[in-house]
């Protein structure tokens, strides 16, 4: 088995293929590493510049008052960039990067009393097209160089793996010994493996040199933890392609029909079929328009309006009186954020039916797993929104704590007069911090691993059947 890959390796090196393969990847791998270091820093730039405009609002809301400071919210949420951005550029556009955290849309006045919109998380979306499920191609990042122009390579190292030896007859003289035909097979498939794997690794090394020596990205070890995943998940992806170069070798008889079929097939499922399936999704997975979204949002402010108008004009009592309006205040705030939450969730509904249907295919596999362990993609987007989410509970507990913690409020939130009058001290507000989880990414990457792993499996399954049974 060895003498086999030794010699398949051998074989490689000294090619021509092997030569451009190892030009072609180092020049992308450049091109990547230099394209992310001058496109970070501007990306970590105005990310601190967000968070800095994030905290010069907080500041004087909360010199204002605890009313002022809950009424006015935090103000955008940002979602943190990531330093393994040139791994996966995460195009999913769908969502917002953003949340806000503050919502101002009425102001009226109730007999005397001055009433304003509570603060709630809005999302908005960046387009109103599903269609960006599909991986994006105008991006030299490891997902295109792995998913596009490795897996290609892969095809040219196998195609003539076998159909070339039944060509030039050296296949019956090998199969003459001693060696059984798995023997073979798992011979080359090592050797193409070892023959992919030399430049890809050297221009992968060179690439991380590059990046982690400059003092503009700083790699922790988590980030080189992810790296080792994707890592892990380019060579699996490698061995996928090698072993469909195997099977389609082992079928025919020359090897320049081996290289037409494979061609062919690497059109319709690397570049053909991602394109095709995210047109699809897109055409069965319209959003709701936005003009309907703020009709049925006035409508039910206007609803919730009149029935507390009039509970509020039946009252005599003033304190009930400014209970009913931080009652309405508060209602109207819930009521809302229900429905952009609700909204939220149809966006992701139909986002994650797209990425279902897209799933057919293995080079949009391996992009949603780099776009996930790299922390750019559509799931970093959803652990984005549950730190939003789990922030806004913290803000709004800490505003009812400082609130009853003062005795001279009446702990009726919603209003000014209801609520406590007392500045509050900036550095006691809590600070949203967007964080990623390893463990969350691999629970959510699980069902794309297995399939990656399943295509392998029965690719390589494949060809071994098709080599057993090859007349020589």
């Amino acid at each position: 088995m060895w003498h086999i890959a030794k010699r398949e390796l051998y074989d490689n090196l000294n090619s021509l293929r092997f030569a451009l393969a190892t030009v072609l990847l180092f020049g992308l791998m450049i091109t990547n590493a230099v394209v992310h270091l001058w496109k970070h820093p501007e990306r970590v730039q105005e990310y601190r510049y967000g968070v800095a405009e994030y905290q010069n609002r907080l500041k004087p809301h909360a010199e204002d008052s605890l009313y002022k400071l809950a009424q006015q919210g935090p103000g955008e949420l940002l979602k943190k960039p990531s330093p393994l951005h040139f791994c996966a550029e995460g195009g999913e556009p769908f969502l917002s990067d953003s949340a806000e955290g503050g919502y101002h849309r009425w102001g009226s006045r109730w007999w005397g009393y001055t009433l304003e919109s509570f603060w709630i998380l809005a999302y908005s979306s960046a387009t109103a097209s599903v269609r960006n499920v599909r991986p994006d191609v105008t991006k030299v990042d490891w997902g295109f160089i792995i998913g596009y122009i490795l897996s290609l390579i892969a095809l040219l190292f196998t195609f003539d793996s076998i159909s070339s030896e039944r060509e030039q007859g050296t296949l019956r003289l090998m199969l003459a010994n001693s060696i059984s035909r798995h023997t073979v097979l798992t011979g080359k498939f090592l050797g193409a493996l070892m023959s992919v794997s030399i430049p890809f690794t050297v221009s992968v090394l060179m690439n991380l040199f590059l990046i982690s020596t400059s003092s503009d990205v700083h790699l922790n070890a988590e980030m080189w933890s992810r790296l080792g995943v994707i890592c892990s998940i380019a060579y699996l992806y490698i061995c996928l392609f090698l072993a469909l170069g195997l099977l389609v070798s082992a079928r025919v008889q020359r090897s320049a029909v081996s290289l037409v079929i494979l061609l062919l097939v690497w059109i319709v499922f690397v570049v053909f079929m991602p394109n095709t399936l995210a047109s699809i999704a897109g055409e069965y997975t319209s959003p709701k328009s936005a003009l309907g979204f703020n009709e049925h949002s006035w409508q039910l402010r206007d609803e919730l309006q009149s029935e507390y108008r009039h509970r509020y004009g039946a009252s005599e009592d003033p304190t009930k009186k400014l209970q009913v309006a931080g009652e309405y205040v508060t209602k109207d705030a819930e009521q809302q954020e229900r429905l952009h939450e609700e909204r939220l969730n149809q966006q992701i509904s139909q986002v994650n039916r797209a990425r279902t249907i897209t799933r057919l295919s293995p080079v949009t596999i391996v992009q949603h797993l780099f776009e996930s362990f790299a922390g750019t993609g559509f799931e970093r987007h959803l652990q984005f929104l549950e730190n939003v989410k789990i922030y806004a509970r913290e803000y709004r507990e800490f505003v009812l704590d400082t609130d009853r913690s003062d005795p001279e409020s009446l702990h009726i939130i919603g209003v000014r007069e209801g609520m406590s009058q007392k500045s509050v001290s900036p550095e006691a507000v809590p600070k949203f911090e967007d964080t990623l989880n390893l463990s969350k990414d691999f629970n959510t990457s699980a069902m794309d691993l297995l399939l990656l792993t399943l295509f392998f499996i029965i690719l390589l399954s494949g060809a071994y059947l098709a080599f057993v049974r090859v007349e020589v």
